[in-house]
């Protein structure tokens, strides 16, 4: 299981969870299980997010992620 931190716009998806927990072992698994748990999250998350483990945005399904990470769900963060 991991703790995923939601931001505020999220909240209202999740009964006003500022952070919800799921079973995932990559970044993948968890945004499938965010929507499975949360369907209101879909559109959100099929838009794009960012995604923030341990500090660090990461890019891709794949990315493993462990129990005790610090996971945080982000808007979507684009450079300039």
């Amino acid at each position: 299981m991991v703790e995923v931190n939601l931001w505020s716009g999220l909240r209202r998806f999740t009964g006003d969870l500022a952070a919800v927990t799921v079973e995932a072992g990559t970044t993948g698994e968890m945004l499938d299980a965010l929507v499975a748990a949360f369907p209101g999250l879909g559109p959100a998350i099929a838009a794009g997010v960012s995604v923030a483990v341990d500090g660090e945005i990461v890019n891709g399904r794949h990315i493993p992620i462990t129990r005790g990470a610090e996971i945080y769900l982000l808007q979507r963060l684009k450079g300039g």
